[in-house]
């Protein structure tokens, strides 16, 4: 038995809360394609401040991962 991805207009629709802003320091702008971190909770943090935290999360203590980036848009 498989699962279903959702896709709009042909492509996989990112299921996670992409934040804009890191949770510590708040002044840096996390790009959509750009390195962030992230936790299971969606938790988002620039590197910077992932780096200085251990790679753990404040909020629940687990582990900060580098963000999946967006699929770029494929021009055809």
């Amino acid at each position: 038995m498989g699962w279903s991805q959702p896709y709009e207009g042909g492509e996989p629709v990112m299921a996670l809360e992409m934040r804009n802003r890191c949770e510590r320091c708040e002044t840096v702008v996390l790009a959509a394609d750009g390195p962030a971190r992230i936790c299971s909770y969606e938790c988002s943090f620039c590197v910077g401040c992932a780096d200085a935290l251990g790679s753990i999360c404040p909020n629940c203590g687990g582990e900060l991962v580098p963000r999946p980036r967006r699929f770029a848009a494929v021009s055809g």
